[in-house]
C-alpha cells in the first residue's frame, strides 16, 4: 500500500504485541487497520488500571527550617539508581508499542 501523504512511498508493516501497524518510513505517518485502534485502547486502559493498583512510591519531604538553614554540609541528595543516576521512568505501553518503528 502507498502512503496516503507521500503518494509514492510504500508503507512498511510492523507487528508489535499482536497489533499490525502500517507506517511510512519517509513522513513517519502511522496508519491502523480496522480494530487495531480498539486493541491499543483496550491494552492502554488495562495498563493504566494495573499501574493504578500499584502503591505509589514514597515521597521525600524537603527539610523545613524554623530559622535560616544550619551551616555545614548540605542535606543528603535523594536516592539514586545503582549507577549513581536518577532511576529511569518506566516506559508506557504506547512507547513500547511504537519505539522500534523509529530506531
Amino acid at each position: 500500500m502507498l502512503c496516503p501523504v507521500c503518494k509514492d512511498v510504500r508503507l512498511e508493516i510492523a507487528e508489535r504485541k499482536g497489533i499490525e501497524i502500517d507506517y511510512c518510513p519517509q513522513c513517519r505517518g502511522i496508519w491502523l487497520d480496522r480494530g487495531e485502534l480498539d486493541k491499543i485502547i483496550e491494552r492502554s486502559i488495562a495498563e493504566l488500571n494495573r499501574v493504578a493498583a500499584e502503591p505509589p512510591p514514597p515521597q521525600l519531604q524537603p527539610p523545613t527550617y524554623a530559622s535560616p538553614p544550619p551551616e555545614g554540609p548540605p542535606p543528603t541528595p535523594p536516592p539514586r539508581g545503582a549507577h549513581g543516576r536518577k532511576p529511569r521512568r518506566r516506559k508506557s505501553f504506547l512507547s513500547e508499542l511504537f519505539e522500534e518503528l523509529w530506531d
